[in-house]
């Protein structure tokens, strides 16, 4: 569970912006076609939800959430990832903010309060500006796999680099011992491994 935080000192990340469709299906192979990585695509509580990343971007799109679509032409959506929604909230609504209860999502509907297991991506709580832009706080503290977090996956100098090269090079050939087999897809697994070590993520195998 997320320790309590100084809520002056709570950052939020724009992340996503969601985005009307009229055909989920037509914008899924649209976005796919571009080359963008496919983060989720999944139902939940009735409603789905498809996310894409652009190549080297730090937020993404998010489309498909209702039943049915939200229609085209709707103002966007639009994600503030925090790590403690309640410290979040709470400091909105010290500036000012009416911010709405915190809720989560379950298999049926939605609940009140903050996920029993503080379930990264599932304690929402909605607000607006006074000209009616809607945005949601959303508390992640475990990341889908893909995205890289700038504030814990940073190099402070380039013998630090090389040496995490170094290791991941030294991994990585373990690697190819294991399946016995040279990796085409070295680069990958190499900033993959990268990342993990700094973030204290599983490796991969």
């Amino acid at each position: 569970m997320p320790s309590a935080q100084n809520a002056a000192n709570t950052d939020s990340k724009l992340e996503v912006i969601t985005i009307p469709v009229s055909d989920p299906e037509r914008a899924k192979a649209f976005y796919a076609g571009l080359g963008w990585r496919l983060d989720a695509d999944f139902e939940l509580g009735g409603r789905r939800a498809i996310q894409f990343t652009p190549p080297g971007s730090p937020a993404s799109i998010h489309f498909g959430i209702g039943n049915p679509p939200t229609p085209a032409g709707t103002p966007p959506g639009m994600f503030l990832i925090v790590t403690d929604i309640v410290a979040a909230r709470e400091d909105l609504i010290r500036r000012g903010v009416d911010v709405g209860p915190i809720f989560h999502n379950t298999a049926d509907a939605t609940a009140e309060g903050p996920d029993p297991d503080r379930n990264s991506y599932n304690s929402l709580a909605a607000w607006s500006d006074p000209d009616g832009n809607g945005w949601l706080l959303q508390e992640i503290v475990t990341r889908l796999p893909g995205r890289v977090d700038t504030g814990i996956t940073s190099y402070e100098s380039v013998n630090d680099l090389a040496d995490a090269m170094r290791r991941a090079s030294a991994a990585h050939g373990e690697h190819e011992k294991r399946t016995g087999e040279a990796d085409a897809n070295w680069p990958d697994w190499y900033a993959t491994y990268m990342a993990s070590e700094q973030s204290g993520a599983e490796p991969p195998l």
